[in-house]
């Protein structure tokens, strides 16, 4: 398995793709009832294989994930042969970016002496949707690049 498996609530939310998935290999509702009662390391296998396949399909569209920490936010741009990062670093201790006052306070304060910005650029030492997914599985979210944007933008 290259990335993890979804969850049992991500495969009731993707049961038609899944279903579509299981046709694609000729495997009928019966026969996926017949394979998970009588062949469970089989069933487990198209379950990998699917969650692979979804993974793989939305990891390739992402383009920024945003990483937030107490005093740190990560901005990550995947370009096609390499990552950008802007990390904005808060000095002031009694500041949480992981909350809606943290957010709202650097919306503000985001030039001054309690902020610092660094910016780096790195190639891929791996696949791009590794990299990304390694990133996501560290706690960052997919984003639309808004916060990486006003920053780049800012520099």
């Amino acid at each position: 398995m290259k990335y993890t498996r979804l969850t049992k609530e991500q495969f009731e939310a993707l049961n038609k793709e899944f279903s579509l998935f299981l046709a694609a290999q000729q495997i009928t509702a019966d026969d996926w009832d017949k394979l998970k009662k009588d062949n469970p390391d089989n069933a487990e296998i198209q379950l990998d294989s699917f969650s692979d396949l979804v993974w793989q399909d939305v990891l390739n569209k992402v383009a920024f994930v945003d990483k937030w920490e107490p005093n740190s936010l990560f901005l990550f741009a995947y370009l096609e042969s390499e990552i950008n990062l802007i990390a904005v670093k808060v000095l002031d201790k009694g500041i949480d970016l992981t909350t809606d006052a943290g957010v709202a306070w650097l919306q503000v304060n985001y030039i001054g002496d309690n902020v610092e910005l660094y910016t780096a650029s790195k190639k891929y030492t791996e696949e791009k949707d590794i990299t990304v997914f390694e990133t996501i599985k560290k706690g960052g979210v997919i984003s639309d690049g808004k916060y990486y944007t006003f920053f780049k933008d800012m520099l």
